[in-house]
């Protein structure tokens, strides 16, 4: 029979609970009932895990003060590697944001919802952290250990399990709000949860819950930290700046290349200068002269740069609304149906500077005889090929991206009872779906040379001197409309099966079963306008309609060997096939097969001390767009780089981004890993408990790629690497860089999870105190491109362009009096050696190259409790108690915020809320 499950938390701590976010546990003994536990598909008691599981509970959520489900599982000190939404400002992520287990990789950690797959975000497997409902969770569970054996491709580095609400009766209401002290960036939810009949009771029950979040702009001049792209800075007494503002300028640049007259055998340098300088002796408002201006034999640069990255946000406005329904239907006493929905709709408005277009000057142009003649010589003059304003369009406002991504997840199935089986079997549909659309900034093509034909505006004069009328035509011409549509649906089926089979001395062999199937499709379609050229300078999305089928069968048995010590083994085959090319009318790819397996084992070694330990092996398959994608556009590198071959017809005038193209590679096969887990627990009294956990995982086959910084290094041994290829308003193709991925790929990552708790009773309360970390040892990577050269980002911003922490931890004292109820949590990260940046030493007036050192990153939290009477909770909190303002960072990539690195800091600063629940 079906029974309500009950854990204690004394049991969650035993699995290793992450208690710093938490709440003071209970100490009373309740019946545990068998139930089946992340990682495992054999039902039992939670206490007889022998996998290092965390979990967090919705008590322990709303203590933390946590407003989105990102950052219930961002702030995780086992979490590393993530996606945040804040690089929306800057990329076309959408504010898609992820999970990613011990710094090994979101596509590596398998989310699921309660415990069964959702469809991914893409190709691939990365799940939306937003597609989950919030207001609905009942529990999260974290499985920091692979689980391929049971769970198929995608489960290297672990699992994310959200547990839903079940069997509710009576309702909830929920608000809050979030107000910055710095000013702007302010959030808010509202949220109302309502479930009706007693499963046990009335043999029914149907729950609904609703959300709605809010989450105002916080743009780059609301902080002192994030407001300019060009950064005076102070490093042992040494003054110098960093300037990555961008020669797409307002007044615009001139580039000038000449051509070889009949009988010459060298060419000119290209010339790139600013005409409104020359006139006027500076730059513009909003920018300064490039520090990255040089004289080579190839081209000499005078540009002035304009200060994008005081035009930016900092954090996104957006918009949430999810929703819940689930019911469940006792039939028999040993029968019953389940069926849920989810659904979330996340609205993301991205605002990032004023479009820099690349405008061709005919030579024959007012343009060109009042703004690029007068500052050639004779000789430049007479062999004048190409003219290109390079303009910062700032009086036709910033380019604003709004992305609505759509999720949706049906799932409807039976729990039985049959000749001593558990058995769970379900039908799963599931979608992920976004549009993206331009609602500013981005001009409409046959608009926009109308307007320079007819001279109504020159791109090399200041902006903001429009007449009414022009200005009117200018806003005129901004395109409003899609640019592309995308879903990813997943259609599956899943059966498991688990029972004791027969009692051995030291207790009952167990055994689970099962099976599921699988297929995923995903398709990207280019809106018709965008198709039709009808945004200038734009390069339309690839269509893509893919398609392939996977399925898998497992089993595992646990064995009881002797008294309190048990072995559990676990076998899985999977197949994933090739990928159907719909559009093509071609399979491509080959049919992927691989076998995994996991042995893990407890020991009780007394009522206090728990050993544990696991090894198995794991894969993951490639996603779609890796095998199937052909050679498109893939806009243009993170960093600038001087021309990668010199003196060729093909180089950009000095120092510039160069477009990047990505392709797929069929040949690909799964990437295969290695896992090992060893720990321990310790409880010698109530009041106190110990654990730690050693993990390992090694990676081969990893699929990478040879990366821009390495190919720009060293451009005559990835020559293969570079093609030529001409943007739509570009006077001529240019040099390209080929981003394609191959199986070469190697990783190793190792680490301690570890946490302490203990309780005091006080005069005015129970006191709680806990800590939990990770310590990283080790997280290495083959160089991209390469099987045997190995590097890390082990405290310091490596060549993937990310930080691994050696230590980042959370420790928190929690005192419950009565009606009230107080916390405080410290929230540490380790320091890091930042990214080796090219500045400008202010003392000899030369370029240099530098890393700073990023000291340790900390945080305090406070919240307080009232509870009146049962019905009503009031919280109030402040978040960066201390108004810890982001470290400055020299970094290039992951969005085009400037001067700090969004990963790894709070640009909120404090953040007082206040929060109400009241329960009917």
């Amino acid at each position: 029979m079906f029974r309500r499950t009950k854990v204690s938390a004394a049991v969650v701590t035993a699995l290793g609970g992450l208690l710093a976010l938490g709440a003071a546990p209970s100490h009373g003994q309740q019946t545990l009932d068998r139930v089946e536990i992340t990682g495992s598909s054999i039902k039992r008691i939670a206490a007889e895990g022998a996998l290092p599981v965390q979990i967090v509970t919705s008590a322990q959520i709303q203590r933390s003060g946590a407003t989105t489900v990102a950052e219930v599982i961002q702030r995780l000190p086992a979490m590393q590697g993530f996606q945040i939404a804040d690089i929306a400002a800057g990329s076309n992520s959408g504010g898609i944001v992820t999970a990613s287990i011990h710094d090994i990789g979101a596509s590596y950690t398998l989310v699921l919802l309660n415990g069964r797959r959702i469809a991914p975000t893409g190709s691939g497997a990365t799940i939306n952290l937003n597609s989950i409902p919030m207001s609905a969770i009942d529990r999260v569970e974290v499985l920091t250990d692979g689980a391929s054996a049971l769970y198929g491709s995608d489960a290297i580095a672990g699992v994310v399990n959200f547990i839903l609400k079940k069997n509710l009766q009576g309702g909830s209401f929920d608000a809050a709000i979030n107000v910055p002290t710095e000013g702007a960036g302010k959030s808010g939810n509202v949220s109302f949860t309502y479930g009706v009949g007693d499963l046990y009771k009335d043999r029914f029950n149907f729950l609904f819950s609703v959300r709605h979040d809010e989450q105002q702009v916080l743009k780059a001049t609301d902080r002192e930290f994030s407001k300019s792209a060009y950064l005076p800075f102070t490093k042992e007494g040494k003054q110098y700046v960093y300037d990555r503002t961008s020669v797409f300028a307002v007044p615009a640049n001139a580039s000038v290349t000449f051509k070889r007259l009949p009988g010459e055998t060298t060419t000119l340098p290209s010339y790139a200068f600013n005409p409104y300088r020359k006139q006027t002796g500076a730059c513009g408002p909003m920018n300064f002269y490039s520090l990255n201006n040089a004289t080579t034999a190839t081209s000499v640069t005078e540009n002035c740069a304009f200060d994008f990255g005081s035009t930016v946000e900092v954090y996104p406005e957006n918009k949430r609304d999810t929703m819940f329904l689930a019911g469940q239907f006792q039939a028999t006493e040993n029968l019953k149906f389940f069926s849920e929905f989810a659904y979330s709709r996340f609205d993301l408005t991205a605002r990032i500077a004023a479009n820099p277009v690349p405008v061709s000057i005919p030579l024959t142009s007012d343009y060109y005889r009042n703004s690029v003649l007068p500052y050639l010589t004779p000789a430049q003059a007479a062999r004048v090929n190409t003219v290109t304003a390079n303009y910062r369009a700032q009086d036709f406002g910033t380019r604003d991206s709004q992305t609505v991504t759509d999720a949706k997840h049906f799932v409807i199935g039976a729990d039985a009872e049959i000749g001593g089986w558990s058995t769970n079997a379900g039908l799963t549909w599931s979608e992920n779906a976004l549009n993206e659309n331009y609602v500013g900034g981005y001009f409409r093509d046959k608009e926009f040379r109308a307007l320079l034909a007819a001279n109504a505006f020159d791109p090399f004069k200041l902006s903001g001197n429009q007449t009414p009328a022009v200005q009117s035509l200018m806003n005129g011409s901004i395109f409003n409309g899609s640019v592309r549509t995308q879903s990813t649906t997943l259609t599956g089926a899943d059966f498991r099966a688990s029972r004791e089979l027969f009692r051995l001395p030291a207790g009952p062999l167990s055994i689970g079963l099962g099976g599921d199937f699988r297929n995923y499709h995903y398709k990207q379609t280019p809106s018709a306008a965008a198709l039709a050229g009808e945004i200038y300078n734009y390069s339309p999305y690839t269509a893509y309609d893919l398609e392939r089928d996977s399925h898998g069968v497992f089993a595992e048995v646990l064995v009881p060997i002797v008294k309190n010590l048990e072995v559990t083994g676990a076998f899985r085959y999977d197949t994933t096939k090739a990928v159907k090319d719909a559009l093509k009318n071609r399979t491509v790819g080959d049919d992927m097969s691989a076998s995994t397996y996991k042995v893990s084992g407890r020991y009780q070694a007394s009522q206090n001390l728990l050993f544990r330990g696991s090894f198995g092996t794991g894969f993951k398959a490639p996603s779609m767009l890796d095998i199937a994608q052909p050679l498109v556009p893939n806009g243009v590198t993170a960093s600038a780089y001087d021309c990668p071959f010199p003196g060729t017809e093909f180089c950009k005038p000095g120092k510039l981004q160069y477009t990047q193209l990505a392709g797929g590679n069929e040949k690909l096969v799964p990437e295969k890993s290695k896992n090992w887990t060893a720990g321990l627990r310790f409880e010698p009294t109530a009041n106190f408990g110990m654990g730690i956990d050693y993990w390992r995982v090694e990676i081969s086959d990893a699929v990478s790629a040879v990366s821009a910084n390495q190919a720009f290094a060293d451009p005559n041994k990835y020559r293969s690497l570079f093609t030529t290829f001409k943007q739509p308003a570009e006077p001529q193709a240019y040099w390209t860089f080929i981003s394609s991925s191959t199986n070469i790929g190697k990783a190793i990552n190792s680490g301690v999870d570890w946490d302490f708790i203990s309780r005091h009773k006080t005069p005015v309360g129970q006191l709680t105190l806990s800590i939990a970390g990770t310590y990283l040892i080790e997280s290495s990577y083959t160089r991209p491109g390469t099987d045997s050269d190995f590097t890390d980002s082990m405290g310091k911003y490596g060549e993937n362009a990310a930080v691994s922490f050696r230590n980042i931890y959370r420790a928190t004292a929690i005192l419950d009096s009565g009606k009230f109820s107080n916390s405080l949590t410290v929230n540490y990260r380790s320091g890091y050696e930042d990214q080796n940046q090219l500045v400008r030493d202010l003392a000899t007036n030369t370029n240099v190259r530098l890393r700073l050192d990023v000291p340790d990153y900390y945080t305090l939290d406070w919240q307080g409790i009232y509870r009146p009477n049962k019905s009503v909770e009031l919280r109030a909190g402040v978040k960066n108690l201390l108004n810890k303002a982001p470290h400055l960072s020299l970094r290039d990539s992951s969005g085009h915020q400037v001067g700090y690195d969004p990963r790894y800091n709070d640009p909120l600063m404090r953040t007082v809320y206040v929060a109400a629940s009241y329960k009917f």
